[in-house]
């Protein structure tokens, strides 16, 4: 008996008169301040951090903002998508000259297909606990040491979302290459890569640590 549950999510993409210089993170300030009453799109409730997973997430892929929400984090996207007219990262500001919502209902959890799925961004998997270990260890340790904290990494967003996995997740992470990442102005071991399991996760959605921010976004490879 394989118990999925299904998700709302809403994509929105969003095209200016110019590519875009900045991340994800430029992205989520801007959304922060310029709607500071929705606690969803910055994670805080009165300066207090909400430790949850986020239920809006901001990524840019190939120089193209997407922000994803899950659930309420939909509704509040929904009620603010055609809310500004231009967007500002930095220094530098950006007219808006479309914008693309997709609603969808998407499957979350065990499933009786195996599904391939790649990082489209760098997943944050390391730290500063398990680095050490992951540098020293053979290719053969460090792809078992990875497949155990994306699986780690499954269930705890799967926790954040009310999900609980009542089978035995099967995973196996293929080719995996490490890449050097900015974090909030530190640089941080980031990974990309493939892996396979009998896990439902919808496009784009993020695994790992600081998600929010566009890290470990994950994509279904056909």
């Amino acid at each position: 008996m394989v118990n999925s549950m299904i998700l709302k999510i809403l994509h929105l993409t969003l095209h200016s008169d110019a590519p875009m210089r900045g991340d994800a993170a430029k992205l989520r300030g801007f959304f922060a301040t310029r709607f500071n009453e929705y606690a969803l799109l910055h994670q805080h409730v009165t300066d207090k951090l909400i430790y949850r997973y986020p239920l809006i997430q901001y990524k840019m892929l190939q120089g193209s903002p997407l922000v994803l929400g899950i659930n309420e984090g939909a509704e509040v996207l929904k009620e603010i998508y055609d809310k500004f007219d231009e967007i500002k990262l930095g220094e530098r500001s950006y007219s808006i000259v479309e914008r693309g919502v997709i609603l969808k209902s998407e499957e979350f959890g065990c499933c009786p297909e195996i599904h391939s799925y790649r990082f489209a961004t760098p997943w944050l998997a390391l730290n500063q606990r398990n680095y050490p270990i992951y540098l020293d260890a053979p290719w053969r340790e460090r792809k078992d040491l990875l497949r155990r904290i994306l699986v780690g990494n499954i269930l705890s967003s799967s926790k954040g979302l009310g999900y609980v996995a009542k089978e035995h997740i099967r995973l196996e992470v293929g080719r995996m290459q490490d890449e050097i990442c900015l974090l909030k102005g530190a640089k941080v071991t980031g990974i990309r890569g493939e892996f396979t399991t009998d896990f439902a996760i919808p496009e784009s959605m993020g695994l790992g640590k600081s998600v929010s921010r566009g890290f470990g976004a994950v994509t279904r490879l056909k």
